[in-house]
């Protein structure tokens, strides 16, 4: 699997996928997370400008995607229910996805945002049974509640300290 910066001809395939694990998620149980209009074109448009959009691809085909943002998320400077466990500076990562067609998509994601910076948070809906025991397989530990950026609503905050 190849990782790469999101280029702005692949925001079609950006959005198969997306729909892709929309469909997913519906199928086990996580109908909220994800409405029928986020992620949208414009926010892969704005992660592209800011450089951090990726998409993973096999065999020429994107599989999946995800937005490494570096530096501070206004959504995670208020956590409720716990704390972070370093006040460092840390990538967060956001809206990890695969369209189903090849395994090991979160942990490839993880292995590349871990080898960029050594402190990563995450957040997923309580719904997202899945994306929690995706980031606890890899090593990210729960922290907290903290509010999404887009609705508001409450979220489960993970880290994951590689190295600082």
């Amino acid at each position: 699997m190849e990782i790469r910066k999101t280029a702005t001809n692949d925001i079609d395939a950006v959005m198969d996928v997306f729909a892709a694990a929309k469909r997913y998620m519906r199928a086990v149980g996580n109908a909220s997370q994800w409405g029928d209009d986020y992620p949208d074109r414009g926010i892969v448009a704005h992660d592209i400008a800011r450089g951090g959009s990726y998409v993973m691809t096999e065999h020429g085909e994107v599989v999946g995607t995800f937005a490494l943002i570096l530096g501070e998320d206004e959504s995670y400077r208020v956590i409720e229910d716990g704390a972070w466990r370093l006040d460092k500076p840390y990538g967060t990562i956001h809206r990890l996805a695969s369209n189903g067609k090849a395994r090991g998509v979160s942990r490839a994601c993880f292995d590349f945002c871990t080898a960029q910076i050594g402190y990563l948070r995450a957040d997923t809906h309580e719904e997202n049974r899945t994306m929690q025991q995706l980031l606890e397989a890899y090593g990210f530990r729960k922290c907290g509640i903290i509010h999404g950026a887009v609705d508001g609503g409450e979220r489960i905050a993970y880290d994951c300290i590689v190295r600082i």
